[in-house]
């Protein structure tokens, strides 16, 4: 038993001789790889919830695909609003754990709850009020009247949803990102059983249709948001900095930075999704197929989106220890290193897109009028994966140096004065329809990735040249 303990020993110590004598940009992308691939499979998890619910409601026919479609839409762009402007915590909080200071990591998540308590209320309001525009904005009636219901129900997972969207941040700031996987997976295998008794009328509950769906959505956010302040408590704990001890109160400066740097970051999610979401409304005003095939291949390309925003998120967390323990060359490798991982996934997910769309499309239906449209549009998802994935990376490297208002500038001009106007000319103008609309968001891209790229790249060269001057 001693000769074993003393192997194990001797064993431990040459590994760790190893790992110290590994070159630091090694060190550094397995630490990167181990944060990233938990919050890549939380990103699938968020996105998993979506695409059960258009999974779930498949049976019901196309109406009620596009009625998912146009709820989660509507739904999505004032809630990412507020999760938006909860970021800053991954600046705030992972810098904080840079430097040690775990207290002060404290205070930043409770300034991230009262902030998210704070507008709640308005968010919940706004997207009421929008349940009613539905029929107003020319959507075909049996695709508004369930989308209005669908909506008003999904309502009230709002403030578990920026709840959690706290406590996650929290979380990935001091890296403790495997509870969230495991409350993502835990939390869809909620919503998939709620989806089959609640839509369908199962186990005895009644067969509420789309509304069904979003209730289930509701029952499963509440979860996540309970867990996941449960696994912060647990984990600060056993570490010997309990969570709740010294619980802060509201600190004016400290929610005044979260909003100076989570508003410009809040601006740029709501400009990318509402781009993304307006080409929803536009494809219902076309047909059900259309609106139906449309949300289909943005599922998947959505799909393979949360594997670069995950590994931004990572970006973001390992920049801002970087920058927070006053190493900004490793700053400026984690940024780059995330780049390279997170292109090399879209040029895969590319290929796959061209070489099998229509058994992709497959898995939703087997409607002969979807699978004549579908492959085409996956083709221009194709064309446009890797500049999607520079792009989201790149937001995540400067979100970690606190520049968050650069990514909304790039948004406004990518999406609102360039792609978007160019996809309605070529969607209604030019009658191309759906493919004009995704071809001028394909152009969106390029423009956006280009400009981030080019900002990172100036930024770290900033960096590193700092760096260099205090040698």
């Amino acid at each position: 038993m001693e000769r074993a303990t003393i192997l194990t020993r001797i064993g431990y110590i040459l590994w760790m001789g190893n790992e110290r004598n590994k070159p630091a940009w090694k060190r550094e992308l397995a630490d990167l790889i181990r944060l990233a691939v938990p919050v890549v499979l939380s990103e699938l998890g968020w996105m998993a919830q979506g695409v059960v619910d258009t999974i779930m409601v498949g049976r019901l026919g196309p109406d009620a695909i596009g009625a998912v479609a146009l709820g989660n839409a509507v739904f999505y762009t004032p809630s990412l609003f507020g999760i938006g402007l909860l970021l800053g915590l991954d600046t705030a909080v992972s810098q904080a754990y840079g430097r040690r200071d775990y207290d002060d990591c404290h205070r930043w998540l409770a300034q991230g709850i009262y902030l998210a308590l704070a507008i709640t209320p308005a968010l919940m309001t706004l997207v009421f009020l929008a349940s009613f525009g539905f029929a107003r904005f020319g959507i075909t009636g049996v695709v508004a009247a369930p989308a209005a219901g669908y909506l008003r129900m999904l309502i009230w997972s709002l403030p578990p949803l920026l709840i959690y969207g706290a406590s996650r941040r929290y979380l990935q700031g001091v890296g403790h990102v495997k509870v969230i996987t495991l409350t993502y997976v835990l939390a869809n295998l909620l919503n998939w059983g709620g989806n089959w008794a609640l839509i369908y009328g199962h186990l005895g509950l009644p067969a509420m249709g789309v509304r069904g769906s979003a209730l289930s959505t509701v029952i499963a956010r509440v979860g996540m948001a309970v867990a996941l302040m449960g696994f912060a408590w647990r984990y600060e704990r056993k570490r010997g900095h309990p969570l709740f001890r010294h619980w802060a109160g509201p600190q004016v400066e400290k929610i005044r930075e979260l909003i100076r740097l989570g508003l410009p970051a809040a601006g740029q999610i709501t400009l990318e999704v509402g781009a993304w979401n307006a080409a929803t409304l536009a494809a219902g005003w076309l047909t059900p197929i259309a609106l139906a095939t449309h949300q289909i291949a943005i599922n998947y390309a959505s799909i393979t989106y949360m594997v670069p925003l995950g590994v931004s998120s990572a970006a973001a967390v390992s920049v801002g220890h970087a920058i927070g323990a006053g190493d900004k060359a490793r700053a400026r490798r984690a940024g780059w290193m995330a780049l390279a991982i997170g292109t090399a996934f879209m040029v895969l997910a590319g290929v796959v897109f061209l070489v099998a769309p229509r058994p992709l499309i497959e898995l939703y239906t087997s409607d002969p009028r979807v699978l004549a449209v579908g492959p085409s549009l996956l083709w221009i998802a194709a064309a446009f994966q890797i500049f999607d994935g520079v792009q989201t990376i790149s937001t995540g490297g400067l979100r970690g140096l606190g520049e968050t208002r650069v990514p909304m500038f790039a948004n406004l001009i990518g999406y609102w004065i360039l792609g978007l106007p160019l996809g309605l000319i070529l969607c209604f103008v030019m009658k191309w329809g759906i493919y004009g609309m995704w071809i001028g968001l394909t152009l969106a891209l390029i423009v956006i990735s280009s400009i981030l790229l080019r900002r990172w790249y100036v930024d770290s060269e900033r960096i590193s040249f700092e760096s260099r001057a205090q040698q």
